[in-house]
């Protein structure tokens, strides 16, 4: 049989034999779980994990193994985080003091897995943490009332000047109409500056709240931020800049339904490190992470 004949006969009989062993496994995955990952490493932007590895649930046909770790989200939805063919991976860019539930599963050409459990991980403080009091029981009244407040939780000084906090919201109905108030801080209000910004979709240029910026389509649902600066100020070690009291509102004072901001936690009257508000010092991610 001439070479060319041999190849392709060759190429079938494995593409037979792969069909085959996918038809016997039709009833479940081809491969085994892989075990819970462990965290080994825990440090302000990574975290080292380890899994017992998974294998083929049965022998023939087998190809290497990936494992692809994630963040689940929902049901078939999850936050890819990296993947390796190792049990031991190494992520980075992650944000510190914020809790993430990481999974693993594993997937090969004609196959896959189930995916893991997850484990619940709190990565290790960074320079700076927010704590967060909300003041307001009712979320879908005309006001966004709470109280923040910046710890140093890092070992230098903190100059405030370089700290940035994002309060994460929607703006239901396209509605980006939103007045930041400052109504009192013990270190006080005339040191902090507040800016609205949204993202008009899709994918469109940042919004200021002034001038006033352009309406998205009506009935969008348009993501963004309050943000809060300081004009000066250092925290040492351990200090916090102590509450501060903030107040949004509409211009026409209408209802606003917080119950899809990413930054709103229902009232509980005690204070609480919010990691879904994110705070960067000079640029760099130090806590939060509202896509965790």
């Amino acid at each position: 049989m001439p070479a060319r004949r041999v190849t392709a006969a060759v190429a079938l009989a494995a593409l037979a034999s792969l069909l085959a062993v996918n038809a016997a496994r039709a009833d479940g995955p081809a491969i085994s779980t892989p075990g819970t990952p462990t965290v080994v490493v825990n440090e302000p932007h990574r975290l080292t994990l380890t899994w017992t590895p998974s294998a083929w649930v049965e022998p023939g046909a087998e190809q290497p193994i990936n494992y692809e770790v994630q963040v689940p989200l929902g049901p078939y939805t999850y936050r890819f985080l990296g993947s390796t063919t190792d049990t031991t991976i190494t992520l980075t860019d992650l944000a510190p003091g914020t809790t993430y539930r990481i999974a693993v599963a594993a997937r090969a050409l004609g196959g896959y897995s189930d995916t893991s459990p997850a484990t619940t991980v709190r990565t290790a403080s960074g320079r700076a943490t927010i704590s967060y009091l909300n003041l307001d029981w009712s979320p879908t009244n005309n006001q966004i009332q709470h109280l923040l407040k910046v710890t140093n939780t890092g070992t230098a000084p903190l100059d405030l000047s370089t700290v940035r906090v994002r309060y994460h919201l929607r703006f239901e109905g396209g509605n980006t109409s939103l007045v930041p108030n400052c109504d009192w801080a013990a270190l006080g209000c005339q040191r902090i500056r507040q800016t609205v910004q949204f993202f008009v979709p899709p994918g469109g240029p940042v919004g200021l709240s002034t001038p006033a910026p352009p309406n998205p389509p009506p009935g969008t649902a348009v993501p963004g931020w309050v943000e809060l600066t300081f004009t000066d100020g250092t925290l040492a070690p351990g200090q916090s800049t102590g509450p501060i009291q903030l107040r949004h509102h509409r211009h026409s004072w209408s209802d606003i339904d917080e119950r899809d901001d990413p930054s709103w936690l229902a009232a509980t009257g005690q204070w609480t490190e919010n990691w879904q508000i994110t705070l960067d010092v000079d640029g760099v991610r130090e806590f939060g992470d509202t896509s965790s």
